[in-house]
């Protein structure tokens, strides 16, 4: 290209960018980036750049961060987030939105400690969000707390009783005591509010029912799994556990 058409293709990205910034609504740009970061990182992370290149300020910064969650950048992100978050001038729940997804970042990054100081401050500074509170009881089941986590989730079930992980989560934790009962109850009740769609519930009713002797239904639930989402480390431990159950067998 010659060097007028190079600056004829420059100006016209720039009037480009500049039309887009003049018709931004900062609200909803703010939900559609942080949509985009989640569902599609790699093109989120390229909006919120570029956002944040037409003054997007906190909100574009906030995208960037949880974008770079989805394309692995564990530590950089949480890192941007604790920082967003100790600096921001905003509500404290939306401080401690990003203090939890710092906690999630960190937790992918393998870094338990530092994850359960940022969902210990979340917390504090939004006490009444379920949310945070699954986040942070994962996080001690992780570093083998499992009384902990299920402090924490009976706490979260209390805050929102429907929400079918807290009790597929505290499941686990119940049956890492020996508490099978129990542990069967909260599987059970997790796949009654999903019509049996949750293939962790489908895990820990499995593994429940393989201790209590009934392999054939094990068997059922760890198929199930693989049926409802094949892909992914819960369907690669059913296939795992099929394997064992099969070796077993006379």
């Amino acid at each position: 290209m010659k060097p007028v058409g190079v600056l004829l293709a420059a100006l016209a990205c720039v009037i480009a960018l500049s039309a887009w910034a003049q018709k931004i609504d900062p609200r909803r740009e703010y939900a559609a980036c942080l949509d985009l970061a989640r569902s599609d990182p790699p093109i989120g992370f390229d909006r919120a750049i570029a956002w944040e290149g037409l003054g997007g300020g906190f909100a574009a910064k906030h995208c960037t961060a949880v974008a770079l969650i989805g394309l692995g950048k564990h530590r950089e992100a949480a890192h941007r987030l604790e920082q967003l978050a100790n600096e921001a001038k905003v509500e404290p729940a939306t401080r401690a939105e990003m203090l939890g997804q710092a906690g999630q970042a960190l937790t992918l990054s393998g870094d338990l400690e530092r994850a359960l100081s940022a969902q210990n401050a979340a917390i504090k500074l939004d006490p009444g969000n379920a949310d945070l509170v699954v986040d942070r009881a994962v996080t001690l089941f992780g570093m083998g707390d499992y009384r902990g986590a299920e402090f924490d989730l009976d706490r979260a079930i209390q805050l929102a009783p429907d929400k079918p992980d807290s009790y597929a989560f505290r499941s686990a934790a119940r049956r890492h005591q020996d508490k099978n009962g129990p542990a069967l109850a909260d599987a059970e009740t997790a796949l009654r509010l999903t019509r049996g769609r949750h293939a962790e519930a489908l895990l820990e009713r499995g593994i429940l029912r393989r201790l209590g002797g009934d392999g054939a239904g094990a068997r059922k639930d760890w198929m199930a799994i693989l049926a409802l989402s094949p892909d992914g480390p819960t369907a690669d431990q059913a296939r795992r556990n099929i394997e064992l159950l099969d070796v077993k067998l006379p």
